[in-house]
C-alpha cells in the first residue's frame, strides 16, 4: 500500500511538471495532436501505479519524452506555417458570406442540426445573422456576424468614452491585496475612509471587494439578515 502510495505521488509530480513544461497555450488549443499527447501521458502514468511490477523508471521516462517532443513540435510550429498546418490542420469556413458550405459540412461530418446547436452557443439563433462561420483547428467554432446585425459601438456613435483597468480583486473574505489596491490607482488610506464613509469599518466584515473598470470599488458584505447572501456597497 505504501509504495502505491509513493509511486502515486511520484507520477502525480511528474504529470504536473509536464504539464507546467508544456504551457498554458497548449492547454488552451487542444488541438487533435495535443489531445493524443494528453491520453498517452495520462496512460503511461496508470500503468506503473496500477502494476507495482512496471518500472517507475521506464514510464517517467516516456513522460518526459512526450514532454519534449510535445513542446519541440510547438516550437517548430511557431516558425513554419506549413508545419503546423500538417499537424493541426486548416481553419474551416462553413458559412461564407451568408452560404452555407456544403462541401465542408458534408466533409467534417457535420449536420445542419450539429451546425444550428453550435450557432445557438454563439448568440446567432439564426443562419440568416450569420455572415461567417469558421470552424478552427482546435474545433471550435467562430461566428461574425452580418453588420447589420453587430450591436452598435460608442466608435459607432462617436461617443467619448474613457479608457477603462482591467477589474481588481482588493477584499476577498477579509483579506487585502495590497497590490491590487496600488493598481487600481487608490492608496490605502483612501480606500479606508473611503469605507469609512460608507459605514465599513472593519475589513474583516468584508466578503468581497473589487474595483471595476471605471476604478469604482463594490463591497459586498456579510449580511446576516440576509441568510446566505451578501449586501453591496458602491463606493
Amino acid at each position: 500500500m505504501l509504495i502505491v502510495a509513493i509511486r502515486t505521488l511520484i507520477m502525480y509530480a511528474a504529470l504536473l511538471f509536464s504539464v507546467r513544461m508544456m504551457g498554458k497555450s497548449e492547454l488552451s488549443k487542444m488541438s487533435a495532436f495535443q489531445l493524443v499527447v494528453v491520453f498517452m501521458i495520462a496512460e503511461l502514468a496508470a500503468i506503473p501505479i496500477d502494476s507495482t511490477d512496471a518500472s517507475l523508471i521506464n514510464g517517467l521516462v516516456a513522460i518526459f519524452t512526450l514532454m519534449f517532443l510535445q513542446v519541440l513540435i510547438s516550437y517548430i510550429s511557431t516558425k513554419s506555417e506549413g508545419f503546423k498546418t500538417l499537424i493541426s490542420g486548416r481553419p474551416s469556413i462553413l458559412i461564407e458570406k451568408g452560404k452555407l458550405n456544403v462541401r465542408e459540412l458534408s466533409r467534417l461530418r457535420i449536420s445542419i442540426t450539429d451546425l444550428l446547436e453550435q450557432l445557438r452557443i454563439q448568440d446567432c439563433p439564426s443562419i440568416c445573422d450569420v455572415q461567417y462561420a469558421i470552424m478552427e483547428s482546435n474545433g471550435q467554432l467562430s461566428v461574425i456576424k452580418k453588420a447589420v446585425d453587430k450591436p452598435v459601438t460608442p466608435k459607432d456613435i462617436d461617443l467619448a468614452v474613457s479608457e477603462g483597468v482591467l477589474p481588481a480583486i482588493i477584499i476577498s473574505d477579509g483579506n487585502l491585496y495590497d497590490r491590487n489596491l496600488i493598481y487600481s490607482g487608490v492608496d490605502l488610506a483612501s480606500f479606508e475612509n473611503r469605507m469609512r464613509s460608507a459605514g465599513i469599518k472593519d475589513i474583516k466584515k468584508v466578503f468581497l471587494a473589487f474595483c471595476d473598470e471605471n476604478k469604482q470599488f463594490h463591497i459586498y458584505l456579510h449580511d446576516s439578515a440576509s441568510g446566505p447572501f451578501t449586501k453591496e456597497v458602491k463606493i
